[in-house]
């Protein structure tokens, strides 16, 4: 391949990846085609996105940008995988197809988080932290727990006093017959 087209190939790699400042890479080299497909669409509905390159290219593209430290030290072909919710969700997802048989050829190699290279190893221990979403449920619990305290120790006596008035009316009324 000439240098021209090396260079219009990672013109467009640039590209597709502008903007991307967090990305897991994968090996998913020995998937057939039915598989990839299969692979593809699960990503597709997860809002990730997948794109093959081959690391020379990939080095060349991403020269000078966050993503320049994911490629170092990474040889052959490579998966770049972003996008999601967040990048943890991004993560649970890749570790949930590493996991699955259906894609035994799938197996992660990587990556980069706030411009920090991860290795395999650290990628699993972030699947493990919560997502946004997750984050969020646990942080409106913690707000609304102290205020859903209040008020059952504000109405508890009330309601206790209350029962007991309507409790003693009742006898009053039963006496009265």
């Amino acid at each position: 391949m000439s240098k021209y087209v090396k260079g219009l190939l990672a013109k467009d790699i640039s590209n597709r990846l502008e903007g991307v400042t967090d990305c897991v890479l994968a090996n998913v080299i020995g998937l057939d085609a039915n598989t990839n497909v299969a692979l593809r669409k699960r990503l597709r509905e997860k809002e990730i996105r997948l794109l093959v390159v081959k690391n020379s290219l990939a080095c060349r593209a991403t020269e000078g940008t966050a993503l320049a430290p994911a490629f170092e030290g990474i040889t052959g072909t490579n998966a770049v995988l972003w996008g999601a919710e967040d990048f943890v969700s991004l993560v649970k997802e890749v570790e949930d197809l590493n996991k699955d048989e259906a894609f035994d050829d799938f197996k992660t190699r990587g990556g980069i988080m706030d411009g920090e290279q991860l290795s395999p190893e650290r990628v699993t221990e972030i699947s493990k932290w919560p997502s946004r979403a997750e984050q969020l449920s646990l942080l409106v619990g913690q707000i609304l727990g102290p205020g859903s305290q209040l008020v059952a120790q504000l109405t508890g006596p009330g309601s206790a006093l209350a029962s007991q008035v309507k409790e003693k009316a009742g006898e009053e009324e039963q006496d009265s017959v």
